[in-house]
């Protein structure tokens, strides 16, 4: 399988998800440091301009750690564009990614070969995430480079498909970077993505109970004490199904186990008194089952390092 050389020789295969709100320049940079590919949503800056700022940071703090430690540099950064007409900073957002080469583009709600043209223009790399065999080839077929299989149990807008289905369907006809998304929040896990085919585990809701993490603590102590029978599929929040963390739901007002189905056209869930998706009703993956105390993100990966390493070495002594 061909990987682009930015994403050869990582520390650990895991790319850090982006998460709504959540997602941070500190938290990015913390991941890099620790050795996986960070990530950020060009959204979560607001005003625009400030994703000005939040590049410049990153792309500061991370050249200077590179040449303090030129032996063990940081892993690079994603950031992820939302490319649906819906979205009217894209081409805003894309200018700035372009000023700073930002070196990974990781694209959702669409696949459009003119951003992907303009990521390869400034020298990046454009990762698209899909939920089916279907989309996977549309999104290479308008020139992205990798994809992003979401699979059954990933955070916030999540498919349906077993991760051994939809991996092995990509794999009969694309060779190219895959990561896997869904449920991953351990060493073990991330060892599994790899067996079953993929480059990367694609990790999330482990990251919303990290100290950088842009969470509040209700939100990160409720990852904490949830496991997979606290997560709800449900699409009235944003109209596309996601999971959901079931005790926001019942914080909300909600009965969890009766909620109506949703419309895409409340993508954004306003109106009077409405609960908002992401800022209300918490998004969460299956696999939070494993994430057992906040710590920082550096904590975070150095358990995941140590669980794959142990697990890589236990079937190596099978």
């Amino acid at each position: 399988m061909s990987l682009p050389p930015v994403l050869q020789n990582l520390p650990l295969p895991i790319i850090g998800s982006p998460l709504f709100i959540i997602s941070n320049p500190k938290l990015v940079i913390a991941q890099c440091k620790a050795g996986v590919v960070g990530s950020m949503p060009a959204l979560n800056a607001r005003p625009a301009e400030l994703l000005d700022e939040w590049l410049n940071e990153i792309t500061t703090e991370l050249a200077a750690y590179n040449k303090a430690h030129p032996d063990k540099p940081a892993a690079p950064f994603a950031i992820n564009q939302i490319v649906h007409k819906s979205n009217d900073r894209l081409e805003h957002d894309m200018a700035l990614c372009a000023k700073y080469k930002v070196p990974i583009i990781i694209t959702s709600l669409g696949a459009r070969d003119d951003v992907n043209q303009a990521v390869h223009a400034w020298g990046g790399v454009v990762l698209h995430d899909i939920i089916n065999n279907k989309f996977a080839k549309k999104a290479i077929e308008k020139g992205a480079d990798g994809l992003i299989a979401v699979a059954a149990g990933a955070g916030g807008h999540a498919g349906v498909k077993s991760p051994f289905a939809l991996i092995q369907e990509i794999r009969e006809w694309f060779d190219g970077p895959i990561a896997l998304s869904g449920a991953i929040a351990s060493g073990d896990a991330v060892l599994a993505a790899q067996a079953m085919g993929a480059d990367f585990a694609y990790i999330g809701s482990a990251f919303i109970a990290t100290e950088e993490a842009r969470a509040s603590d209700d939100y990160k102590q409720m990852i904490v004490g949830s496991n997979s029978d606290d997560i709800v599929y449900s699409s009235l929040f944003t109209g596309v199904h996601g999971n959901y963390l079931k005790g926001s739901i019942v914080k909300a007002g909600m009965d969890p186990d009766k909620l109506p189905e949703g419309d895409v056209s409340t993508m954004d869930f306003g109106g009077a008194g409405a609960k908002k998706a992401w800022k209300d009703i918490w998004g969460s993956g299956q696999g939070i089952g494993a994430v057992r105390e906040v710590v920082p993100a550096a904590a975070l990966i150095a358990r995941l390092k140590s669980e794959y390493l142990a697990a890589r070495a236990r079937l190596q002594l099978a």
